[in-house]
């Protein structure tokens, strides 16, 4: 196969290590800048082109990044437009990328999460407090990540300040329940198709009730319970994702979850489980180009016919 690996970091451990699983399979791969790549936006002739270059494959692995979900979702697009089957869709993308549309996406198909209110006015902040179980809460900037732009507010008072100053930068703001039980871990489970190929829980830095590994947390091996996978598998599956890292908390009512990644970094996860995650991923994107083929020559052959 040609594989595709669509990255703005070539040197980090995620693209590193699908790079060095397509070649252990045997495939020819190449990894691309996203932001590097241009449309034809043709009728009927779809294209994608780096420089003069046209570029096909047989299979593509996005790893698009936060700040260019736009631009790197409708390079997706254009090759799924071409038929290049990809280890995640362009609409599963943009729709998991966006905090707000998930959770609301989530909270449609009654999939477990912690109580959670979106806001921008600081006009009613005590009914919103009321209605996530009052302080403490947490705090979270619609466009955080790595844990950034999520604060705990431990009293109403801290929560109002903290909401005004968010509304001082003209900034959206969920407002979620804090599940004081979790005692600052939370479970990423790594979902590919319809199966949980490793999880591991976070633990938060002393002092800290974020779990991110970025902000120094910690990640071991853990054996998930039936309600935690198939929670996991269901949040992927609602999203339309078939790689995905689910983010879950064990709460007094079960689980829930928090978020989930189109794209999820492998280090931690293949670190701490001992499982070779990247090969799982190739698999899935060789399934995927088989049955495109098994396809096409079954429609060409009633053609012939």
């Amino acid at each position: 196969m040609r594989v595709g690996i669509l990255s703005r970091a070539p040197q980090s451990y995620s693209t590193s290590r699908l790079v060095e699983a397509a070649e252990s399979r045997g495939h020819d791969v190449r990894v691309l800048d996203y932001l590097r790549c241009t449309m034809d936006i043709v009728s009927g002739n779809p294209q994608v082109f780096l420089g003069e270059e046209t570029l096909d494959f047989d299979g593509i692995i996005p790893r698009i990044g936060a700040t260019y979900t736009f631009y790197g979702a409708a390079i997706v697009r254009q090759f799924e437009m071409k038929g290049t089957p990809t280890a995640n869709n362009s609409l599963a993308i943009v729709r998991s990328r966006d905090k707000l549309r998930c959770l609301q996406i989530l909270a449609r198909e009654g999939v477990a999460l912690p109580q959670t209110c979106f806001a921008h006015s600081t006009k009613d902040i005590e009914s919103l407090l009321d209605r996530v179980g009052g302080a403490p809460v947490i705090l979270k900037l619609l466009e955080s990540t790595h844990g950034k732009g999520v604060v705990l507010a431990e009293t109403k008072k801290a929560a109002e300040s903290v909401m005004s100053a968010f509304h001082q930068m003209d900034a959206n703001i969920l407002v979620q329940h804090f599940v004081k039980e979790a005692n600052g871990e939370d479970i990423r489970a790594f979902v590919i198709g319809d199966k949980v190929v490793a999880s591991m829980l976070r633990k938060a830095a002393p002092g800290d009730f974020r779990s991110n590994l970025h902000r120094g947390g910690t990640a071991e091996k853990i054996k998930l319970s039936k309600a935690e996978r198939d929670l996991a598998i269901q949040a992927s599956k609602t999203m339309g994702l078939d790689v995905s890292g689910v983010d879950l908390l064990r709460s007094d009512e079960g689980p829930k979850i928090l978020e989930v990644n189109a794209s999820p970094g492998l280090k931690g996860i293949e670190e701490s489980s001992g499982q070779d995650i990247a090969s799982e991923i190739l698999k899935m994107l060789e399934k995927e180009e088989k049955e495109k083929t098994s396809f096409l020559g079954k429609r060409r052959r009633r053609k012939e016919a």
